[in-house]
């Protein structure tokens, strides 16, 4: 019944959907694939960007299984192509992107595929799946009634209507370790009810109604529970977009970094004064824009504003501590930018600001691994004060974490000239995280969300467990790899 997250298995999907969706990769140069395929209203989307070059939008499609006729003929500017039988939609989006979409049929089977997916279709089935890997980036409530949940400062009141002949009921979750008797439900007239004190987040939980184990039935959000099941999920929001005035507007949409910029998700709230959406974000620094009857504009009461280096503009906002970009570096340089995973690699929107040893810029991050570079007058480069790397020759991308909660030491080969950690975490790739040499010890401190994961150590191109980690297991090859357990 448990469950914040879960790695899938995405093979079964080669014949199911025709297209190989896979694990986000580095190997795109700084292009980030996380961002590039999802499913959304039945309908398999890929975001594809005319300014990649040859060789990028080759590699995009060799990493996702696309035909290369299929690519070519979409960047022609048609709507509709046909290949191998299978018809895709294509439409240009506001920002310069193409958006590539097919039916995606026999969506029952979405617990095969590997990648963060956001499910949103009212119809099917009766409530919304969403698949993601950690805290999702955004989220919105869905009860089918809005009194069955409510949210005022930091109380949230839960409501389960009906179960009249039900001797006890039981919330669980991940609010209290999914304790099977800590939080009781009250009885009343009209069935059972609770009130809790939590901040801000996403909290997966389940009723447990005389022993069993029930999802919440006024509930559209849900998850896997990783036994076979679901868990239901509800969100309490830590901020409200705004948008005054535009009363005679139809419709209004949200549409941001943290779902893709899709214009038809984010259903705004018609106000007296305008519009209003009250959502849940995840820590770090999103993009948006609103869309008014089919209009993209920025947010005028939002000072902050930068291009996509496009042409476009988009408003910007954040959740959580800032964090200072700074390099004392650079001081001829007529301009510095930063790019890097949390930004999609977007060259042009980050700026950053001259001082007088170097550049910085401020910018919030969250919890994880971010790859990262400067763009110094349109050169890419790491970042000279940083050592911790990833990747090889010209993909070397600098690497900073964000409460780290696991930091894996070496210490041996004092003579060694590099080592890195391939594992579970990040695809076993050969070029992953190297470590850094300190005080007689290799170190890589990472950012890893709670379970279980094996790796190996690659000593100077040499593959081999962990000499120092008593934890281990039989692989494939018939050698063995480390285990490491996080909390």
């Amino acid at each position: 019944m448990k469950g914040r997250f879960k790695w899938l298995n995405w093979l079964n999907w080669l014949n199911l959907l025709g297209v190989l969706v896979m694990v986000p990769v580095m190997g795109l140069g700084q292009i980030s694939t996380k961002d590039i395929c999802r499913i959304e209203n039945g309908k398999l989307i890929f975001q594809i960007d005319p300014r990649w070059s040859a060789a990028q939008r080759s590699e995009v499609a060799r990493q996702f299984n696309l035909d290369s006729t299929l690519m070519a003929e979409v960047l022609k500017g048609l709507p509709k192509v046909t290949v191998n039988g299978v018809t895709w939609e294509a439409e240009k989006l506001a920002d310069g992107l193409i958006r590539l979409s097919k039916d995606a049929d026999r969506l029952a089977d979405i617990s095969h595929i590997n990648v963060p997916v956001l499910m949103m279709n009212d119809k099917w089935p009766e409530f919304i799946f969403v698949s993601h890997i950690g805290e999702p980036p955004y989220g919105i409530n869905r009860f089918t009634k809005t009194e069955l949940f409510m949210h005022h400062d930091s109380l949230v009141t839960l409501k389960l209507p009906g179960y009249k002949y039900a001797k006890s009921v039981i919330l669980s979750g991940i609010f209290n370790d999914w304790s099977t008797s800590r939080d009781s439900m009250t009885r009343t007239d009209n069935g059972w009810s609770i009130t809790l004190k939590l901040g801000a987040g996403y909290y997966p939980y389940k009723y447990i109604i005389d022993g069993r184990w029930t999802t919440d039935p006024n509930n559209k959000n849900r998850e896997d529970d990783l036994a076979g099941g679901t868990n239901s999920v509800f969100y309490c929001y830590n901020h409200v977009f705004q948008l005054h005035g535009y009363t005679d507007a139809r419709k209004v949409n949200l549409a941001g970094s943290f779902n893709g910029f899709s214009s038809s998700e984010l259903d705004m709230i018609k106000t007296d004064s305008g519009w209003i959406l009250p959502i849940f974000l995840t820590t770090g620094t999103h993009s948006y824009k609103f869309v008014v009857d089919g209009r993209w504009i920025t947010d005028p009461d939002n000072p902050v504003i930068r291009g996509d280096g496009r042409g476009n503009q988009n408003s910007f906002m954040s959740i959580g501590d800032t964090l200072m970009f700074r390099v004392d570096a650079f001081q001829g340089a007529q301009q510095v930018e930063l790019a890097g995973s949390f930004n999609n690699w977007q060259w042009g929107e980050l700026i950053m600001e001259k001082t007088d040893t170097g550049w910085q810029l401020p910018y919030v991050l969250s919890p994880g691994n971010h790859e990262y570079k400067y763009i110094v007058d349109g050169k890419w480069t790491t970042d000279p004060g940083n050592p911790y790397l990833t990747g090889n020759g010209d993909q070397t991308n600098s690497v900073l974490v964000i409460n780290p909660t696991h930091t894996f030491v070496v210490d041996r080969f004092p003579e060694a000239k590099k080592i890195v950690v391939a594992g579970s975490f990040n695809g076993w790739r050969e070029d992953g995280y190297r470590m850094v040499r300190m005080g007689g010890r290799w170190i890589l401190p990472l950012s890893l969300m709670p379970g279980k994961y094996t790796y190996r150590i690659i000593v100077d191109g040499n593959w081999m467990a962990d000499p120092g980690n008593p934890l281990y297991e039989p692989n494939e090859y018939g050698e063995t790899n480390s285990v490491v357990w996080v909390e």
